[in-house]
């Protein structure tokens, strides 16, 4: 292992292993981290076996490395993001960027042998390139997620401790022994704390393991959990195992999102972690402070006539049904909010599935969260197309939308009027209390998760002329991934990468932590 021996004057540089990369949240923000001008982690090698996920790691991969190179992005790419071009032949715009490009982003699933193999031929080349590595990555969550294990109870002879997927981690803690890294970051969803396999906690195998490096000569890394307070963001020891539950929305992310994240710190430099700190954006953002500015849309209608005017009229007519209700306790509210509704929708303009214009002062913000997200180089706004719903669910999109804005909450089952009610035995039951969520415009969104794929009835925007389900570009804005993040493959498979990812911007005051725990200086800026 290195220990920073290079020249006093140059900062050290970290080669990053990404697994179970995703379309790169994490390693994204490991990768955009600037400090005095020196970017000091590189990626020397992500994997992912999810082909669409994995095409969206390349495909980042080389835009990193093209603009190492000349400093912005390729005009191909700026035409492809705008719709204006077929996706091109990348090696026909800078060869030796695509060549890097696939070297760095493998399409490997790893535990097998071929991705071992890679995987330790990476490594013996990090370890030539750079002075140090650092591991990043999270195992798949759906076996430890509260939500996965009860799909996987209902499949027929599923058997917990056969599931491959409780045991993925280990393959992390065999590059994590190989590999030898400076500090190390695990991130994973909040249910493997509870989760069990053969009567034992997933959590307490995995700290055993990681524990267990180094045995005989101490141990070979020290655990530490993310904390925040008084807007700084430091390393601490876990005196329980919620302790490594970060909450994004303490570091300035538009969306309550709280998943386990460890760090580990190689114990020949734990010292330096000993009271290292990062200010963190710590301001409190909400739906509307990252998708407020994206042009209007309607939903389509899924099944039956579908174009604008059939489209406002189902809506209207949801709307002078709910503002011809009678609401009770003298509360006309929500009545004159139908009412006005569908005046606006009956005077106004047709509103369009897609766009992709760039909102007025676009690129010019000195707001942290704009500044992140908008990119001034672009033309246009990418993957901004909604998807079509059922025409009897966009009286219930209708009303959510509406019921958040006057009461401040999204309105569970029982708050809905019974001619709104699904033709669901169990919509009454409260099993499906929050089956139509809408995400509140003056507050974080709830998390978003790769569900969003599926009918978007927990992900309701907020504005209720809109009456839909957000897009992939707006679920991208919520998870912080910069506008010129293009998710490759179906609409279906882009809202899965992006509900599976870290938020970028997260992950980038990680690793400027991380960057902080390695150095003698203490106390750094995000």
């Amino acid at each position: 292992m290195n220990d920073f021996r290079q020249e006093p004057d140059l900062p050290a540089t970290f080669g990053v292993v990404d697994l179970f990369a995703g379309p790169g949240g994490l390693g994204e923000g490991f990768a955009s981290l600037v400090e005095d001008g020196h970017a000091p982690f590189r990626i020397g090698i992500s994997v992912e076996k999810e082909a669409s996920a994995h095409r969206t790691l390349t495909l980042r991969a080389f835009l990193r490395e093209y603009q190492a190179r000349h400093d912005t992005l390729p005009d191909q790419f700026i035409d492809f993001h705008a719709g204006q071009i077929p996706e091109p032949d990348w090696s026909a715009v800078d060869a030796e960027a695509w060549r890097m490009a696939i070297d760095e982003a493998r399409g490997l699933e790893l535990g097998t042998e071929a991705a071992a193999a890679a995987i330790d031929g990476a490594i013996a080349k990090l370890r030539r390139d750079f002075d140090d590595t650092i591991l990043i990555g999270g195992p798949p969550c759906q076996a430890y997620s509260l939500v996965g294990r009860a799909r996987s109870r209902g499949k027929r002879g599923y058997v917990p401790e056969k599931d491959e997927r409780h045991y993925l981690f280990r393959e992390y803690i065999r590059v994590l022994d190989r590999l030898r890294p400076a500090a190390f970051v695990m991130e994973n969803v909040k249910g493997m704390l509870s989760s069990t396999v053969e009567s034992r906690l997933v959590f307490e195998m995995l700290m055993e393991d990681l524990s267990s490096l180094g045995t005989g000569h101490g141990h070979l890394y020290e655990l530490r959990a993310i904390e925040v307070e008084d807007g700084k963001a430091s390393l601490r020891e876990a005196a329980q195992p919620s302790d490594f539950i970060v909450r994004a929305e303490e570091f300035g992310v538009p969306q309550r999102r709280h998943r386990v994240i460890i760090v580990g710190i190689r114990s020949d430099l734990a010292r330096r972690a000993d009271g290292a700190s990062i200010a963190v954006s710590g301001m409190a953002r909400s739906v509307s402070d990252a998708i407020g500015t994206m042009p209007a849309l309607r939903s389509g209608i899924s099944r039956g006539q579908d174009d604008a005017s059939a489209w406002r009229r189902e809506v209207v007519e949801a709307a002078k049904l709910l503002a011809g209700m009678h609401w009770g306790k003298g509360d006309d509210s929500l009545r004159d909010a139908f009412s006005s509704v569908a005046k606006r929708l009956k005077d106004g303009s047709p509103t369009p599935r897609t766009a992709s214009y760039l909102p007025e002062g676009y690129g010019a913000s000195n707001d942290e969260l704009p500044r992140w997200l908008e990119r001034p180089e672009l033309r246009a706004i990418a993957q901004h197309e909604t998807r079509g719903h059922m025409a009897s669910d966009l009286g219930r999109y209708l009303f959510a939308a509406v019921f958040g804005t006057i009461r401040g909450y999204s309105p569970k089952a029982a708050d809905f009027p019974l001619a709104l009610s699904p033709d669901h035995r169990n919509w009454h039951s409260g099993v499906f209390n929050d089956r139509f969520r809408v995400q509140l415009a003056d507050e974080a969104s709830t998390t978003v998760t790769s569900h969003i794929s599926k009918d978007g009835h927990y992900f309701i925007h907020p504005d209720p002329i809109q009456c839909r389900s957000l897009t992939v570009r707006e679920a991208a804005r919520l998870q912080t991934f910069p506008d010129d993040y293009l998710f490759l493959g179906n609409r279906t498979q882009q809202y899965v990468q992006v509900g599976n990812a870290v938020p970028p911007l997260l992950a980038r005051q990680i690793a400027a932590l991380v960057r902080a725990s390695m150095t003698k200086a203490g106390t750094h800026s995000s």
